[in-house]
């Protein structure tokens, strides 16, 4: 099968109303660490464990490379999330696991600074990537897990329209532990999903 990172040559950038989202380059690090930094004990439960050097400017190269060479093979696009009112990063959002053939599906990770929780940016920056996801990919399905007691996310992804499909037990290794995780969905012929399609 061929692989469909020839159509993906553009650097997409996406724009709504209160946020903007784009592929993230070297130049963002300052930012992104300050962020990351601040935010980290808000953040640490509900990912996998940080590296030691988890912040340092060696393992950013390393992160921006693993971008680079995963949207240049159309298997994932990572976006950093900014604030239009601010221009501030906010957070980020990636659309992962991109397959084609009888699967057309990705699978949808997302971060947000503590100060920026509980504003709906999330929600905002989910509606541009699942219709970035249908409209210019052509994706069928989307799907996103969750651990049960994040209620922020559970939140997130019910308010963008996706639904519970069920639980996949000890799917992750969060934090250093298994956990159970929500499988949530959203298919391109969902009402929610075809309000969002431009």
């Amino acid at each position: 099968m061929f692989s469909l990172s020839l159509f993906r040559r553009d650097t997409p950038a996406l724009r709504g109303e209160r946020v903007n989202l784009r592929l993230p380059n070297w130049r963002d690090y300052h930012e992104w660490v300050a962020l990351r930094a601040e935010s980290r004990s808000f953040l640490e439960p509900w990912e996998p464990r940080w590296a030691p050097d988890e912040l340092d400017r060696s393992a950013w190269r390393i992160r921006l490379a693993r971008y680079q060479d995963e949207f240049i093979q159309g298997t994932a696009a990572a976006f950093f999330i900014y604030q239009n009112s601010t221009g501030k990063l906010v957070g980020g959002i990636t659309l992962g696991n991109i397959r084609y053939g009888v699967a057309q599906t990705g699978h949808i990770g997302y971060w947000i600074g503590e100060r920026y929780a509980g504003q709906g940016l999330m929600v905002d920056a989910l509606k541009l990537v699942v219709r970035h996801a249908f409209d210019t990919l052509r994706l069928h399905r989307i799907e996103a897990a969750c651990i049960p007691d994040n209620a922020r996310s559970v939140r997130v992804l019910e308010k963008a329209g996706f639904r519970r499909e069920g639980l996949l037990r000890s799917y992750l290794r969060i934090n250093g532990e298994w956990h159970d995780h929500y499988l949530y969905a959203l298919i391109a012929d969902d009402p929610q999903a075809v309000t969002m399609k431009a």
